[in-house]
């Protein structure tokens, strides 16, 4: 495994992205796109790990996360904005094109990425994200349920998110982002406590900081629908269906699968909203599976 080089590039005047490039810079290059509010270190080491050796993994902080420009108050955009950030990453990388790998928010980037920049991607992997479409998704029997009936995040747990606020110290900062963590995971597969302590400890070392930015939350919405370009699709697609999910039902990785062109669905049983350690090698296995054959 090669020494992971860290840089910054940048992407709009005053907007500069940190990025991490790890394994072979000569394999397929690989970008990880991460949710809403979270930087590149939310992608668990292990899993970078077992993907960099096979590809040129590269995961970056969005603008307003980790050690990237915190701009949003200033000058805010839109959140397709992220999107084109993403291309602006591999640009300054010198990547001509990528797998991509997309969570949460960062499954909608990639989507945003099939539809506007196709000519980029190698594939694409959309994990527990929501469908840039208004095709409805259609039963078994026939019928179909528009996409503004699909059901939506749990509001137990979107209420409670709404509720953070920065901690006063440390400790009880940590205490709060592993809470949000298991709330995120209410299914079988086991979340490591002490895992995704350590995970965030590094994050706020990382960021030197630790108020988070409501700027993904905040930021302009429109224009995200691409239904048609979606449709048409040909970039070889992965949609992994995460069944415990609080925050995207997985009925929504059904409703991609019929709504994208040339995806296929993969189930990794008990998987939550959170990277648990126990998930890591089952994901791995399929965006290898994808990103290989």
């Amino acid at each position: 495994m090669t020494t992971p080089v860290e840089t910054t590039v940048t992407v709009a005047p005053g907007v500069r992205l940190w990025t991490e490039r790890r394994g072979d810079p000569r394999a397929p290059a690989l970008l990880l796109v991460m949710g809403a509010s979270e930087p590149g270190l939310s992608w668990p080491d292990p899993l970078v790990d077992r993907l960099a050796a096979h590809h040129q993994v590269i995961r970056y902080d969005h603008r307003d996360t980790g050690a990237s420009t915190r701009v949003f108050d200033e000058a805010p955009y839109p959140l397709a904005e992220l999107a084109e950030d993403a291309v602006r990453v591999l640009d300054a990388l010198d990547v001509d094109r990528a797998h991509v790998l997309g969570l949460s928010m960062g499954g909608i980037l990639t989507q945003l990425l099939l539809a506007d920049h196709p000519d980029r991607l190698r594939t694409a992997s959309l994990w527990s994200t929501f469908a840039m479409s208004t095709t409805p998704l259609r039963h078994d029997d026939g019928a179909t349920t528009p996409v503004e009936e699909l059901p939506g995040p749990d509001e137990e747990l979107i209420g409670w998110l709404s509720g953070l606020t920065p901690r006063p110290d440390l400790e009880a900062e940590l205490d709060q982002r592993v809470e949000k963590w298991r709330r995120m995971n209410p299914g079988p597969l086991p979340l490591d406590a002490a895992d995704f302590r350590t995970r965030e400890e590094r994050i706020i070392a990382h960021s030197g900081r630790w108020d988070d930015s409501w700027a993904h939350a905040l930021a302009d919405q429109s224009g995200l629908l691409r239904t048609d370009q979606l449709a048409a699709n040909t970039v070889p697609t992965l949609v992994i269906e995460a069944p415990a999910d609080p925050v995207v039902p997985p009925v929504h990785a059904r409703h991609l699968d019929q709504v994208v062109g040339a995806t296929r669905l993969v189930t990794i049983p008990g998987l939550g909203h959170a990277p648990v350690r126990r998930a890591l090698d089952p994901i791995a296995d399929a965006v290898l599976a994808h990103t290989l054959a």
